[in-house]
């Protein structure tokens, strides 16, 4: 009798561990599945989120050479749309956390995508030239167009657009993410902080 309870008893766990292989492999097929969702945002790879239209004054002047006689000065405007967003394939399983009807994700921190300045938006505003000095040209000109482009680019954070966009791409991320059933949306960018979450 002793020796039918422990054949029962080992026929028992021969049929369970089978049965919890599978609902196992059931159980990661549907997180991954899950995940593969989420991860579908990576095939907009870079979203812009925002759009700011800025406008750049750049003077020059060259009139404290020694040996150039007379005044030589001009101002310009540089009016220029920026698009700042985020690169979506820089997005991985490791950045995605999914528990039942809650998600967390990372994204990477928003960046600049396009600066763009048309010819006809530069313009000069005023010029002085002297008698004995030759105008700006148009080299002059385009190497202070270049200047000004890269101090709109280098000055872009401090607009603000870097971080608009960031709350932009959260919430996006968040109505996305809520229609694929998740009931709470945690999002996060690279460097913790103060940061836009969506809860």
């Amino acid at each position: 009798m002793p020796q039918f309870k422990s054949s029962l008893y080992l026929a028992r766990v021969k049929i369970f561990a089978p049965l919890l292989m599978v609902f196992a492999m059931v159980s990661c097929t549907s997180r991954e599945a899950k995940q593969k969702q989420v991860l579908a945002l990576r095939e907009m790879s870079e979203l812009a989120t925002v759009e700011y239209t800025v406008t750049k004054m750049i003077k020059a002047s060259d009139d404290q050479t020694w040996y150039k006689i007379g005044d030589r000065k001009i101002l310009m405007s540089c009016r220029a749309t920026l698009k700042a967003g985020i690169d979506f394939s820089k997005i991985d399983a490791q950045h995605v956390r999914i528990k039942d009807k809650e998600v967390s994700i990372i994204l990477p921190r928003a960046k600049l995508i396009s600066v763009n300045i048309r010819p006809e938006d530069i313009k000069v505003e005023y010029q002085d030239i002297g008698i004995l000095r030759s105008d700006f040209n148009a080299q002059d000109r385009d190497q202070l167009s270049a200047q000004g482009e890269s101090q709109i680019r280098s000055g872009a954070s401090a607009l603000g657009i870097l971080a608009t966009a960031e709350t932009n791409a959260s919430l996006f991320v968040g109505q996305f993410l809520r229609k694929l059933g998740y009931e709470k949306v945690n999002v996060q960018f690279d460097d913790p902080g103060n940061l836009p979450k969506l809860n």
